[in-house]
């Protein structure tokens, strides 16, 4: 190499290092990340409304089931009637939790959440599966697969459990939807009540970089297991400003009582700055697909429950809040009335959000794995400046 060219790559390289410099001083910093581009992926887009690889979401919530979209999720296409038989089976093959694990969660203290109890029970499922550090798609996708299979088996005992009641194992012959409602409540659900269900699993199941999915997209990044990147997932949907919002927004619901009183609390809750749950969106700003969807299946099932009352009051919050403060409602505000007019307890609301986000939060695990690169973002410092150290007689 001649003098010239090392001249030349000295100069490249100093140039580097001052970009670099000016880029750390002088890059904006989007508080939340908000808007800021932090990956690709192939999986789900909110750009023009959502669309899991390709498909519409209304689409797939008026032609699909639960398990075809997790199929579509997982293994990018839909499947046809060879392969979702194949998947159903696979599925009721793999709906089984090792003893240890359902002993366990009676040993959980009563007074621990759903949450606690469902994120320590995935956990301690990394313990028997045999794939836990193989981290090949196919062993990853066997790992999903029985994760989805698992997970509701782990909601429905707990909820049980902590209602002294005995646990139901499910039952093959119902639909992935029909079994969560069975195994929980222990009888077979309406027409109407399972497809509810149905739609609201295909709603939940993906939401491009969310919180939880980002969560499980940097743990994989540091080629950690799948079980441990959706433990973290699950911790992080824990949060009310994530997959708890649904639970405030039912306590909003019944602190309101009456239609009567909706337009009164609304107008108090404005002068106070309260924040109501279920409105608002960090990416919808003109309105969420998910709620419009759900909406109608609330409608029907209010009628069907005797649960109108309820609709009413929902119907004066949303429209108060849109036309005063332009938020249209997200998905959480129409979930939280669909669960209850389900029969399903406010504890159980968050975990459900979890028996259908692991699709996921799988297919961005296995996407993460396939093309990784260690998610590690730099920060601005605002401390203080460099200060001299000072033994400790001198202090």
């Amino acid at each position: 190499m001649n003098s010239n060219s090392v001249h030349q790559l000295a100069f490249i390289a100093g140039f580097k290092l001052l970009a670099e410099h000016v880029l750390m001083n002088n890059e904006a910093y989007y508080p939340g990340l908000e808007g800021v581009i932090a990956g690709e992926t192939e999986i789900s887009t909110v750009d023009g409304g959502l669309i899991y690889r390709g498909y519409p979401i209304e689409e797939l919530a008026e032609k699909s089931t639960f398990l075809e979209v997790a199929f579509l999720l997982l293994n990018n296409k839909l499947p046809n009637q060879e392969f979702l038989a194949d998947f159903q089976s696979i599925l009721s093959e793999s709906a089984v939790v090792p003893e240890p694990v359902l002993n366990f969660l009676t040993e959980i203290p009563l007074h621990s959440s759903g949450m606690d109890s469902l994120r320590t029970g995935i956990g301690a499922l990394a313990h028997f599966d045999s794939q836990v550090d193989e981290s090949t798609k196919d062993a990853n996708l066997a790992k999903a697969v029985r994760l989805l299979a698992q997970i509701p088996i782990l909601i429905a005992n707990r909820y049980r459990i902590t209602k002294g009641m005995k646990t139901v194992p499910p039952n093959p012959e119902l639909s992935f939807a029909a079994n969560i409602l069975y195994m929980i409540t222990g009888k077979d659900p309406s027409a109407l009540h399972e497809k509810a269900m149905d739609v609201s699993l295909i709603l939940y199941a993906e939401h491009e970089f969310n919180a939880s999915t980002f969560t499980a997209r940097v743990i994989t990044s540091t080629m950690s297991d799948m079980h441990s990147a959706i433990t973290g997932a699950v911790g992080a949907l824990k949060g009310p400003l994530h997959g708890g919002a649904n639970e405030r927004v039912l306590e909003v619901l019944q602190e309101v009582g009456t239609a009567d009183n909706a337009e009164a609390w609304v107008r108090d809750a404005f002068a106070e700055k309260r924040r109501i749950m279920g409105f608002g969106h960090r990416v919808y700003k003109e309105g969420d697909p998910r709620a419009v969807i759900l909406r109608k299946y609330c409608q029907e099932l209010a009628e069907e429950t005797g649960n109108q009352e309820m609709e009413k009051i929902a119907d004066t919050i949303e429209e108060l809040v849109r036309s005063e403060k332009g938020l249209p409602p997200n998905l959480d505000w129409p979930s939280a009335r669909l669960y209850y007019y389900l029969g399903l307890d406010v504890e159980l609301y968050t975990p459900l959000f979890v028996a259908s986000r692991i699709v996921g939060w799988a297919a961005h695990v296995i996407e993460q794995a396939e093309n990784n690169r260690l998610i590690r973002p730099r920060s601005r410092y605002t401390g203080m400046e460099k200060q001299p150290y000072k033994i400790m007689s001198d202090r």
